[in-house]
C-alpha cells in the first residue's frame, strides 16, 4: 500500500502532453470542494531528479494551485514499475 506525502506543487514539472487535458471547468469544480472538504484523493508523482513528474492529477494539481496551496498530497510512484 502506498503512503500519501506531501509534496512543494513549486517542484512538480507537468509534461506537456499532459498540460493539455486540462479542463478549467473541472478545476474550478475540484477548487471549491478541496476548499469546503480538502483534498480527497492524492495526486501521483514520481521522482525526477530535484522535482517531480506529474503522472496523474493535473485538474487537482491546478486546483490547488488556484487555492494559493503550496503543498499537495500525493503518491509517490516508482517509475520502473510502469
Amino acid at each position: 500500500m502506498m503512503k500519501t506525502e506531501k509534496f512543494p506543487v513549486a517542484k512538480i514539472y507537468v509534461p506537456v502532453k499532459r498540460r493539455a487535458t486540462l479542463v478549467q471547468a473541472r478545476v474550478d469544480e475540484l477548487a471549491a470542494s478541496m476548499l469546503k472538504d480538502g483534498q480527497q484523493v492524492p495526486i501521483k508523482v514520481r521522482a525526477d531528479g530535484d522535482r517531480f513528474v506529474l503522472i496523474e492529477g493535473l485538474q487537482r494539481l491546478e486546483a490547488a494551485k488556484a487555492l494559493g496551496d503550496t503543498t499537495i498530497l500525493g503518491y509517490r510512484v516508482d517509475a520502473r514499475k510502469h
